[in-house]
């Protein structure tokens, strides 16, 4: 959100990908003699029993008849978005052997490896295979190593590959049985959106997979996971298998256990379809400051722009009015606590929002984290506020290098400020309302990249909003990403969207209900929110924002979402005719527009 015209903002990662492909590609190691104790270990290298034995990342892969190197079948396998077609298996072998792997290929930038080792992970490539072109590596496995990965996958962007006569020559490691069925499910307590469940180890498990009504939701290491997502006061159905590289045990016995319900941290408080809207209130612009007596009655939630910093790192959280130098009808603070007050009587929710364009807060440290708590404890209290907005944007998120699972974040700045939210909800209870602003590059850009990426270069802002929304689920009343000042971002349809027409909204808001796999990777789903915690964020003119959009253009957003009409190209995955509403940026400028944008809300809503 900024304080004056809208500002340059983020448009792309700054991954430099050709270097990547340096990095992680290799020259073909010499293969040495087989010797008379190896074996070949590939199950079905040759593609002739299809896909058996194998397993392509979204759906990547298929067997085709045309162009094969031998026999009648090869593997094909296509790239798609934020998906390297990754086509891999899992082989037993034993420890301290040294293996040979082999296969011949067809296509641009054709990657085989092997990982899992034990020692030194390996792969090789090539960038052009106009016809086809053997690939050979060597690895060799750890003191304890029984099972590896081996694999091959393309690159993003670029055409399908082709693959055959796959080969893994070594010593054949000692079977490996299925491992045994998990027992002890239970469920722990739910709440509106979410159950925990554990179980006791099984048997030879290296993993575990969850499902809910017969259908996976998610994979564990360990002998606990969280389903999330879920609908208020429903009864559900959990089951669990163990996993190893012989395969999937049977289910577990099932578990039930039912939601709790409300939830969404305030929202009842809401009407069904809400209006949100930024006040000026420590600062004027070009819009003109607004009295908070005098904001219309349209906007259900008033959010206080801004609370700020004494510095990037102190955590600690100030809030004053306008000075009268800048803003020369701004009232007493007595009369803006009176006039908050009053609007809270008409049943609005007034917030005091953090951060902004200019106020970059890092919770660096627990210091930082207990401030943070303590100073906007105080601005709550001295205002009689009803909850928090968090607009934290620019340089206040970003991941550490190897922080790489949104589930389980480890960097400070991100774990200090879930922990702080939470301490938040935890002092002023269930009617605590919490809302969210972040800009797509820290929500939907995740779904192509996350953090610093697997090979680093990639800008470690990118998805970093992800853990905090997920940690914070079941607290949070609404989530607005700010659908403006925003480079193209890939939808679900993996195709790019530009903001300022229909089309963008409805994909961005569809990711958001959906889910997505984070950086394409299929065992790390963010899961889809609940539609009374989503507003689609805009600028309420031209002046506030780049990516403005038209009523018109907004109308046909909303009637793609919540009835399936006026949808364009653009297929959703569902119909939310329960969607929150709309958040603008800002009350100010729409005043200065002559209320255009609130106006179109009351009228598509019967406001």
């Amino acid at each position: 959100m900024e304080r004056t015209g809208p500002p340059t903002r983020m448009t792309g990662l700054l991954a430099a990908f050709s270097a990547a492909l340096l990095a992680v590609g290799g020259l073909a190691a010499t293969a040495p003699g087989a010797s008379a104790a190896d074996a070949e270990l590939a199950r079905n290298g040759t593609f002739e029993a299809g896909l058996t034995g194998w397993s392509c990342t979204g759906g990547s892969g298929a067997v085709v008849g045309s162009p094969v190197h031998g026999g009648t079948s090869a593997l094909k396998a296509t790239p798609a978005g934020s998906d390297n077609a990754k086509c891999s298996q899992s082989v037993t072998v034993k420890p301290d052997s040294t293996y040979t792997l082999s296969a011949w290929v067809q296509g641009s930038y054709v990657y085989l490896g092997a990982e899992g080792t034990g020692t030194t992970d390996v792969s090789t490539w090539t960038q052009s295979a106009g016809a086809w072109q053997k690939l050979t590596t060597t690895f060799k496995t750890g003191a304890s190593t029984t099972s590896v990965k081996v694999y091959t996958h393309g690159w993003y962007g670029t055409p399908a590959y082709y693959a055959d006569d796959l080969s893994l020559v070594g010593p054949g490691g000692d079977p490996v049985s299925l491992p045994a069925v998990p027992a002890g499910l239970r469920a722990g307590t739910p709440t509106s959106s979410s159950v925990p469940l554990s179980w006791t180890a099984a048997a030879g498990a290296t993993g575990y997979n969850v499902y809910q009504g017969g259908t996976k939701v998610l994979s564990a290491t360990g002998t606990s996971a969280t389903v999330t997502g879920l609908a208020a006061s429903t009864a559900y159905s959990f089951q669990v298998t163990a996993t190893n590289e012989a395969g999937e045990s049977a289910k577990s016995a099932a578990v039930s256990a039912t939601t709790t319900a409300g939830g969404g941290g305030g929202g009842s408080g809401l009407p069904a379809h809400a209006l949100v809207g930024y006040l000026h209130s420590s600062f004027a612009n070009g819009s003109g400051y607004t009295r908070m007596a005098d904001v219309p009655d349209s906007w259900d939630v008033i959010d206080l722009a801004f609370g700020e910093p004494t510095s990037v790192t102190s955590g600690d959280i100030r809030f004053s009015l306008c000075p009268v130098t800048e803003c020369p009808n701004v009232e007493s603070v007595a009369e803006f606590k009176a006039a908050i007050k009053a609007k809270q009587a008409a049943g609005k929710k007034v917030l005091i929002s953090i951060g902004g364009q200019n106020g970059q807060v890092q919770l660096a440290t627990t210091a930082a984290r207990d401030t943070f708590v303590s100073s906007v404890s105080k601005i709550i209290d001295e205002y009689g506020l009803d909850g928090l907005d968090i607009d934290f944007e620019g340089h206040s998120l970003s991941l550490n290098t190897g922080d790489t699972d949104f589930r389980s974040p480890t960097t400070p700045v991100v774990v200090n400020l879930i922990s702080a939210v939470k301490t938040l909800k935890a002092k002023y209870g269930a009617k605590f309302v919490l809302t969210m602003a972040p800009e797509t590059f820290f929500v939907q850009l995740g779904y192509q990249y996350y953090g610093s990426g697997p090979w680093g270069g990639q800008d470690p802002r990118a998805g970093a909003y992800l853990p905090v929304i997920h940690a914070l689920r079941d607290d949070l009343t609404l989530l607005h990403v700010q659908d403006y000042n925003s480079g193209s971002i890939m939808g679900l349809d993996n195709q790019y969207h530009s903001m300022g027409g229909a089309d963008f909204h409805i994909a961005m808001t569809d990711m958001l209900l959906t889910g997505f796999p984070v950086a394409g990777d299929q065992t790390k789903v963010f899961p889809g929110l609940r539609p009374d915690q989503v507003a689609i964020g805009l600028p309420a003119s031209t002046q506030a924002g780049n990516g403005h959009t038209s009523p018109a253009e907004v109308d046909k957003a909303l009637n793609c979402l919540t009835k399936k009409t006026d949808c364009g190209s653009y297929a959703t995955h569902g119909t939310w005719p329960g969607l929150r509403g709309l958040m603008t940026w800002s009350i100010n400028w729409d005043r200065f527009n002559n209320g255009e944008f609130s106006k179109n809300f009351d009228a598509y809503f019967g406001g």
